[in-house]
């Protein structure tokens, strides 16, 4: 259960002092009780993680581009982007050949 932390007054959003909320436009005051408590995040545990086993096929999930490989000369590749140097500069966009697994980058 969510519990605002408005003033049911003016609206305007409570600030926690000394166990109490207190609002800052009108003066509003009412103590934190149960429900204000703050939840904690739950910690996930191994039983409510599913993992997906494709067995002997890869899933193809990454997007693929006609290139070719200068290992195999296969022409198939997967690519993505990875920011590695400054904001500024470009991205370096990086194949791995779906043939024999060989990775390479390519810098803009």
């Amino acid at each position: 259960m969510i519990v605002a932390m408005f003033c049911p007054e003016c609206k305007t959003m409570l600030i926690s002092s000394a166990g109490q909320l207190k609002c800052r436009r009108c003066g509003y005051i009412r103590k934190i009780g149960g429900a204000d408590q703050m939840v904690k995040e739950k910690k996930r545990t191994e039983n409510e993680i599913t993992i997906v086993d494709d067995g002997d096929e890869k899933i193809k999930t990454m997007p693929t581009i006609q290139i070719r490989c200068p290992k195999c000369n296969n022409n198939l590749a997967i690519w993505w982007l990875r920011q590695l140097r400054a904001a500024d500069e470009s991205e370096v966009r990086f194949f791995r050949c779906t043939e024999c697994g060989h990775t390479w980058r390519q810098y803009d």
